[in-house]
């Protein structure tokens, strides 16, 4: 593992972390948005608003920024798996 991190410039290892510390960040915010209605994930929630279970405001809202978090992270996932494959080729 030592010869890993040996070849990776300094620049990229700090785009790494501020990366990683991103998804993480966004997975953690993701998840206080859909925490206090007791759901995993987004489809959950809107099932809830559709079905009454839950009021639309907030949570139509809440639903709407758990997507958003959701892309934001997939977008940045994707950047970071490029960012490592192009370290190590």
């Amino acid at each position: 593992m030592a010869r890993f991190f040996d070849r990776i410039p300094y620049e990229a290892a700090v785009d790494v972390e501020t990366m990683s510390r991103l998804v993480y960040e966004l997975r953690e915010n993701r998840k206080q948005l859909l925490l206090p209605y007791q759901v995993d994930d987004p489809a959950q929630l809107l099932d809830k608003i559709r079905q009454g279970e839950v009021a639309e405001h907030p949570a139509y809202e809440h639903y709407l920024g758990a997507v958003s978090l959701e892309a934001s992270r997939e977008a940045l996932r994707a950047q970071l798996r490029d960012t490592l494959l192009e370290i190590n080729s």
